[in-house]
């Protein structure tokens, strides 16, 4: 287990389901700032993790994902927040913490099939296809 504010579970092979949500003093995102975060998001697909399915919405992402042997969850999470937020703060201006220093985990207790089901019942929900 590892800990913060929050606990955090951890279950080797496990699919997590992770949310983390913009600094409160943060306006909400725009296209073009989402498109960084799903950029950070697919880095490492197939090298430090899987990656089921995705979104990032104005003002958080939400991600199923499974860490790959040696990496840790927090770590992948960590990255994805530092990049964004540097690149966020370089590229667009942005002033002060980018995220919220928590984010929400929780491990799929189900099989996730080979063509995912969707986070939201509308259409903005990324299956992510490596091919």
């Amino acid at each position: 287990m590892y800990r913060r504010r929050l606990p955090h579970w951890r279950i080797d092979s496990s699919i997590y389901f992770v949310t983390w949500r913009l600094a409160k003093s943060q306006p909400l995102l725009r296209e073009e700032e989402r498109t960084v975060v799903v950029d950070a998001i697919k880095e490492f697909v197939g090298e430090r993790y899987d990656v089921w399915a995705y979104v990032v919405m104005d003002n958080h992402a939400q991600v199923l994902v499974t860490p790959l042997e040696l990496y840790a969850l927090e770590e992948i999470v960590h990255t994805w927040k530092s990049f964004t937020a540097n690149r966020l703060q370089r590229d667009f201006k942005r002033v002060g913490a980018i995220w919220q220093r928590e984010y929400f985990d929780r491990i799929v207790r189900a099989e996730v099939p080979e063509r995912c089901w969707g986070l939201y019942s509308y259409p903005i929900v990324i299956m992510y296809d490596a091919d």
